[in-house]
Order: C-alpha cells, then structure tokens, then sequence
C-alpha cells in the first residue's frame, strides 16, 4: 500500500449508502486540486460505490482501495 500525504479525513463508519458516497462528495468539493482525501467506512458496497462515483465524476481520482477487516479504507484526490 502506498503512503498518501493526508490532507483531510472523513469518517463515515457506521453509515451506509449513499452516505459514504454523499460526504465523500460534499467533503472532496471543499478540498483544492491535487489534495487527498482518506475515507474511513464499514459499509462493505462502499468499496463499488466510491469507485464508481470516481470513475464517472470530472475532477476525482480514486488513488487507492483498502479492504480491512471491518473497516474500508479509500484515498480520493481533488484532480488538477
């Protein structure tokens, strides 16, 4: 796994869709270009979701998926 230079991080744990997915948005909107954001969640379809919303959202990219034991973990950027 590589290491990402953290700048904000979001804890949705505990929350299930579309929540994760709705303030990954609302948090990545307020970061600036080039910025990393670190979710925290525990809904397993959080793992599709978030990818899916990267892949068809202008101005994110999904750097990186974690699949833990309770708790999935996702590096989103702000793109340039």
């Amino acid at each position: 796994m590589t290491e990402y230079e953290i700048t904000e991080m979001l804890d949705v744990k505990g929350q299930n869709c579309p929540m994760p997915v709705v303030k990954t948005k609302q948090t990545i909107d307020q970061l600036a270009k080039g910025e990393i954001l670190k979710v925290l969640a525990t809904d397993p379809g959080s793992m599709s979701d978030i990818a899916g919303w990267a892949e068809t959202t202008d101005g994110v990219e999904l750097l990186d998926q974690d699949n833990g034991d309770d708790v999935f973990t996702h590096y989103v950027r702000r793109a340039e």
